[in-house]
């Protein structure tokens, strides 16, 4: 664990940056980057795949439910966290070798859906995805355990942005990258490309060492009893009541809610652009690199206005933007394969997207206690993203039945309730003197 019983000293800024230079800083660049990598491939690139091949829109919409993974990985996160792994434990340390595991899996389940075609084996494609889905949940809960335990608290910073650049990197290449190699070659190249690229994980991880600061304890023996599930799992959540009262359901509401819009209408994304005509280059081009600056722009933009206004006015603001800019969606279905006003609905799209969750990350990681840091921010972000996965699922049956425009118009709409509730949320705690 990072020793936070002593506060750091105070560093000048030319030791704030050469952080970055830091053995353990760099060190998390790689792990976020092999931790981004995998995503896509089970969500926006399958399905811009799955629609080249013409899977239906509802198949597709239902299979983006192996996504639903990543967020209940907090019901064996306590499981990574404490259960040793026969020999590999003993030769590679307790992180190391789930992370092995976990990199192993997931390697193996990329190469085994570039193996199979879509049109003949939908099922097979699903499990591939969801051993690719349940393996990388699986390395993130890994790699945030090494973060923690790896360095002292002065390079926590400094490790949280080189791994969130690293994520957001990955996300590129396995967006646009994917996107531009399987219109030169074909799709199963474009999977095969990014099984290489995790392979250098597997010999990553062989190379780094294990964190200095964890060490075997008492965690192993407690596995599984009373006492383990309370700490682990009923503490964390009594807390959370205790400190909030009846007021902690509205806020669990809200936290359900607030990326519904967002995460109901992602899944067709991709299907979307191809079905207007749009070119696989055209869209790696301008929704996948165009778009990435974008949302980097908008999370900039978005801790500027928290750090000046507090969090709750973005919070807002956020939420607004989020259903609004699925308007520009259903302008665009209307309009067809226009770039000049793809250019304009993806930066709009991109940067509220890139706000909205700024905000909403700096409002969740003042709900938690930090006596339950990490057990209370996996319950949050587990909790933001299941409703909106369970609801994607429905999202191409919604097109099919009812076509693009009146779909993005229903995505806009299911962000109402999140509008409302962060309002609600915002006025009870300038009642509390917040």
């Amino acid at each position: 664990m990072v020793n936070l019983s002593s506060a750091p000293h105070k560093l000048t800024w030319t030791e704030a940056l050469s952080l970055y230079s830091k053995r353990p800083v760099l060190i998390m660049l790689a792990l976020g980057f092999f931790a981004g990598l995998p995503y896509l491939l089970v969500f926006s690139t399958l399905t811009a795949w799955l629609r080249d091949e013409g899977i239906s829109r509802s198949a597709i919409g239902f299979i983006s439910w192996v996504g639903i993974t990543y967020s209940i990985k907090v019901f064996w996160a306590p499981i990574v966290d404490n259960l040793p792994l026969p020999i590999l434990t003993h030769l590679l340390g307790k992180r190391r070798s789930w992370l092995l595991i976990a990199q192993v899996g997931i390697v193996v389940g990329i190469l085994l859906i570039a193996t199979v075609s879509p049109v003949d084996h939908m099922a097979l494609i699903a499990l591939c995805a969801l051993l690719i889905a349940f393996s990388s949940a699986t390395q993130d809960i890994v790699i945030d355990a090494y973060r923690i335990e790896t360095a002292v608290i002065e390079f926590q910073g400094a490790m949280a942005a080189t791994y969130s650049f690293g994520y957001r990197l990955a996300l590129l290449v396995s967006g646009a990258g994917s996107l531009f190699i399987a219109d030169t070659l074909h799709w199963p190249g474009a999977y095969l490309s990014m099984a290489g690229l995790m392979g250098t994980g597997i010999i990553f991880t062989l190379c780094i060492q294990e964190p200095g600061t964890h060490q075997a304890n008492g965690n192993q023996v407690e596995l599984f009893t009373v006492k383990w599930f309370y700490c682990a799992v009923v503490a964390p959540f009594v807390d959370f009541f205790q400190r909030n009262g009846r007021f902690a359901l509205l806020i669990l509401a809200f936290i359900g809610l607030f990326r519904l819009s967002d995460i109901t209408m992602g899944v067709m994304a991709n299907p979307f652009y191809l079905d207007l005509g749009f070119t696989k280059t055209q869209i790696a081009s301008i929704s996948k690199i165009y778009g990435f600056a974008m949302t980097i722009a908008g999370g900039f933009i978005a801790g500027i206005c928290v750090a000046k206004l507090g969090v709750y006015r973005p919070l807002i603001a956020g939420a607004i933007l989020v259903a609004v800019t699925n308007l520009l969606y259903a302008q665009l279905a209307q309009l067809g394969a226009v770039p000049e006003f793809l250019i304009v609905t993806i930066s709009a799209d991109n940067l509220s997207g890139g706000f909205s969750n700024a905000a909403f990350i700096a409002y969740l990681s003042g709900l938690t206690n930090r006596a339950y840091t990490a057990t209370q921010y996996a319950l949050f972000s587990s909790f933001m993203t299941l409703p909106g996965k369970f609801q994607s699922g429905f999202s191409g049956v919604i097109v099919d039945n009812f076509g693009y425009w009146n779909f993005f118009i229903y995505a806009a709409i299911m962000g109402i309730p999140a509008i409302l509730l962060a309002i609600i949320i915002w006025k009870h705690q300038k009642k509390q003197g917040g």
